[in-house]
């Protein structure tokens, strides 16, 4: 078990440090970061839950929302959170999620700022629900694709003590993971 958390530990350094070459090399690369966490069952038929974080930048946000209320060039807290309804309803539009076969619902818990290497990102904290306890989770993801066909998400999935780790882009908008 403890070569396994080393593997993926390796596998997502190895991940991060190919992004952050790509990111020096195309300064304002359009990228978000998904991560999700598995939370156990009780029983087998507990609704299927999956807590989630979902980082976007602000300069792709403001890009589409126009969130810098005052053009100074700079989102302060007071613009961002005029607008969280705003970049709710924007951003869950393009995730779509379902178990097995039937859909699950994204039921938002939380907003707030978080800090990257390249910039502020806004922060967006949900939790997946799926009826029943699914074998497999099927992920659709669109953000930003229509409006930049490079844009693309860091998908990290935590299942206790396995991390797994994904690219979501334009040319692989869709995938199955395992539960």
């Amino acid at each position: 078990m403890i070569g396994q958390q080393r593997q993926a530990r390796a596998a997502l350094f190895a991940l991060v440090a190919m992004l952050a070459s790509v990111a020096a090399r195309a300064h304002s690369a359009s990228d978000a970061y998904l991560t999700l966490t598995e939370v156990a069952h009780d029983a087998p038929n507990d609704p299927g839950v999956i807590h989630a974080q979902w980082d976007i930048a602000l300069r792709d946000l403001d890009f589409v929302l126009k969130l810098d209320d005052n053009g100074d060039g700079n989102i302060v807290w007071g613009e961002l959170r005029k607008h969280q309804s705003a970049i709710a309803v924007y951003a869950y539009r393009y995730l779509k999620f379902s178990g097995d076969t039937t859909a699950c619902q994204v039921k938002p818990t939380g907003q707030m700022v978080d800090g990257h290497a390249d910039g502020a990102y806004v922060s967006l904290m949900f939790d997946v629900v799926c009826s029943g306890a699914p074998k497999r989770l099927s992920l659709d993801y669109s953000l930003f694709f229509a409006i930049d066909p490079s844009h693309r998400a860091i998908l990290i999935e935590q299942n206790g003590a396995d991390i797994s780790t994904a690219l979501l882009s334009s040319d692989k908008a869709h995938l199955e993971l395992p539960l």
